[in-house]
């Protein structure tokens, strides 16, 4: 088991989540960061497909909903421009294979094999990102 993914979830169990600053901070160097999001959705049809090489992302929703679009990374082949190494970020213009919810309480977990498409739907959202490196043992 990645002590990471443990690490990420006592956070999220401890940490007054309504109350965080919005934005990115370190927890634990670069291994564990945080970012508080707050933001409108957006449309369905203009979500683009994130990938991530060296991090987990885990999703927590504070408030709102949202939709996610999702495809394999596997089975991603028409990359929206160059994968950024500093930022661990890339994005594809693949159609997704699945769409699913992310409720109000409720978490998702993305590893590198997972393209997803966050921040879809209607309405404001407030959630927490925490990114975990992926080679934490």
């Amino acid at each position: 088991v990645n002590r990471g993914l443990r690490a990420a979830f006592e956070f999220l169990r401890q940490a007054d989540l309504a109350t965080l600053a919005t934005g990115p901070a370190e927890l634990d160097g670069t291994r564990l960061t945080v970012n508080v999001i707050e933001a409108d959705c957006r449309p369905p049809e203009e979500a683009q497909l994130e990938v991530h090489r060296k991090y987990i992302d885990v999703q927590y929703m504070v408030s709102g909903n949202e939709m996610f679009s999702w495809r394999p990374t596997g089975e991603c082949s028409d990359p929206a421009g160059a994968f950024d190494e500093e930022k661990d970020f890339g994005l594809f213009a693949d159609e997704p294979t699945g769409w699913f919810p992310l409720m109000e309480g409720c978490f998702a977990v993305f590893f590198p094999e997972d393209a997803h498409g966050p921040m879809c739907g209607t309405g404001w959202v407030r959630k927490v990102v925490v990114k975990v490196a992926v080679d934490w043992e």
